[in-house]
């Protein structure tokens, strides 16, 4: 597989073209009838097919006519965070642990407020 990087915009929207025309070979359908399927114009499924990038709306219609809108995948779906990351984001964000009420534990008061630890069996 070739470096994308190392490639023109020119030589990218080739293949890019050569692709589509090859999708749609593969399902026999027409360019005409690609177009009237997509509700695009026959000259714009031309232009795509030659790699001229007119309208990007346009290689949509197309792509999701010709069922290959899963090419696009890796740009629309939600990044997913590593845990690492999200502990960091969530320090970031000030996100801390619960913590206990104030109030001792075991620790009971009698009905004058005063506490009781168990020493004093008066109330």
């Amino acid at each position: 597989m070739e470096d994308i990087y190392v490639l023109s915009d020119a030589m990218i929207l080739e293949k890019v073209g050569s692709r589509l025309k090859s999708f749609r070979l593969k399902q026999d359908i027409t360019q005409q009838r690609l177009a009237e399927d997509a509700g695009v114009s026959l000259s714009t499924v031309k232009k795509l097919e030659k790699g001229e990038m007119g309208s990007f709306d346009a290689f949509l219609r197309v792509l999701r006519t010709l069922g290959r809108l899963d090419v696009l995948s890796p740009l629309v779906e939600d990044e997913q965070l590593s845990p690492n990351e999200y502990y960091k984001l969530a320090q970031k964000a000030g996100f801390h642990r619960r913590k206990r009420a104030a109030g001792s534990r075991g620790v009971a008061k009698n009905k004058s407020g005063a506490r009781n630890d168990g020493e004093d069996e008066r109330w």
